[in-house]
């Protein structure tokens, strides 16, 4: 589906920075049957609920007029929040040295989950630092990265 989504981050683009905002990431997924379109926006001192609104509006308005997708979806607007899932190379920039947990397909060292500071992204590996000492993981490996916010 890169192409719907690449479709719709290029179509959505202007109306998220129109509002001062940025397009962290498009998703569509099925999910229980039914398809989600799903754009996650970012701004400095983060995301309310009104910037949300006025993104989906315009943006929904557009996709009604141009019907890039056949089919029935629903359409959602959200920040990318403070887990945020981290998927490009320039996320992992954004965020070097913050606190990270690496979720893996397959578990490493008796672990499927691993909490760290990441501290290096190449070609899709991921390097954190753990109180056991620097963990590497491969791309391949990675089910999924994402900021880790401690409670």
């Amino acid at each position: 589906m890169a192409k719907v989504t690449d479709a719709v981050a290029q179509l959505a683009l202007p109306f998220v920075e129109a509002q001062g905002c940025s397009l962290w990431d498009v998703e569509y997924v099925k999910e229980a049957g039914v398809w989600y379109l799903r754009l996650y926006i970012d701004k400095p001192g983060g995301v309310s609920i009104d910037d949300c609104e006025a993104v989906s509006r315009p943006v929904s308005d557009k996709l009604d007029e141009l019907d890039p997708i056949q089919g029935s979806y629903t359409f959602e607007v959200s920040s990318a929040g403070a887990d945020r899932a981290l998927k490009k190379p320039e996320h992992f920039a954004a965020f070097l040295d913050s606190e990270v947990e690496v979720r893996l397909y397959r578990p490493q060292a008796g672990r499927k989950s691993w909490v760290g500071e990441l501290t290096a992204f190449a070609d899709g590996d991921v390097t954190i630092r753990t109180p056991q000492g620097e963990q590497t993981f491969l791309k391949k490996d990675i089910a999924q990265v994402r900021l880790y916010v401690r409670v």
